[in-house]
C-alpha cells in the first residue's frame, strides 16, 4: 500500500494495490493491519455511500461533535471528486488549515480524515459515488456544518463558486469562526 503525506500530518493519503489480468481487477480496499502500519489505528463502525449526479456538487464541510466526532477513510468507486479535511482543533498549530486530494475509481486512493476535523468535496464527473468507513455512529444532534467557500480557510476548490451544487444545510453554514471550540487539541 502506498502511503502519501499531505500538508497536515494526520490527514493521509493511502493507496492501495489493485491486481489485475484480463477479468479486471482484485484490491483488498481495507486491512486493519496495513491501515494500522500506515497510521491510522481507530476502529470503523459504520459504512456510508453516496452518489452524485452532477459534476460540481459539493458536500460539506462537516463534522460531528464529541462524542460522536467521526474519522473518516474516504474512497471513489465511480467518478472522482476533490476531497478536503480542515483541521477544526482549537489549539491545533495547524487549525484552519487545510488539505486536498483528488480520490477517484482510477487512481484508487483513500483520504483518511481524523476526527476533529471537517471533512468536504465537490465532485468532478456526473454520477459521482463515495463510499467512507467511519469511527462513530452518525448523531444528529451533533452534527455541524461550516461554509465551504470561507475566504479564511482560503481552500483551493476547482470550481466557480456561484457553479456549486449544494444542499440547503450547506447553503446556510456558518462561517469557520462558528468551529471555534468545537474540539480541543491534545498534542
Amino acid at each position: 500500500m502506498q502511503v502519501t503525506p499531505l500538508r497536515l500530518p494526520e490527514v493521509i493519503l493511502v493507496t492501495p494495490p489493485r491486481f489485475g489480468d484480463n477479468r479486471g481487477f482484485f484490491s483488498e480496499t481495507y486491512n486493519i493491519d496495513r491501515m494500522r502500519d500506515a497510521g491510522i489505528t481507530m476502529p470503523f463502525i459504520q459504512d456510508n455511500q453516496s452518489l452524485s449526479r452532477k459534476k460540481g456538487v459539493v458536500r460539506g464541510l462537516h463534522c460531528q461533535l464529541d462524542p460522536f466526532a467521526q474519522g473518516k477513510l474516504v474512497r471513489v468507486t465511480k467518478g472522482a471528486i476533490w476531497d478536503v479535511a480542515v483541521d477544526a482543533r482549537t489549539g491545533s498549530p495547524t487549525y484552519g488549515q487545510w488539505a486536498g486530494a483528488e480520490l477517484s475509481a482510477e487512481n484508487w486512493s483513500q483520504l483518511w480524515i481524523p476526527p476533529g476535523f471537517l471533512h468536504g468535496f465537490v465532485t468532478l464527473e456526473d454520477d459521482t459515488e463515495v463510499q467512507y468507513k467511519c469511527t462513530a455512529l452518525y448523531n444528529k444532534p451533533s452534527e455541524r456544518s461550516v461554509r465551504w467557500d470561507d475566504p479564511t480557510l482560503g481552500i483551493d476548490w476547482p470550481i466557480e463558486p456561484g457553479k456549486a451544487i449544494l444542499s440547503e444545510k450547506d447553503l446556510e453554514a456558518p462561517a469557520f469562526s462558528a468551529a471555534e471550540g468545537w474540539f480541543g487539541f491534545q498534542g
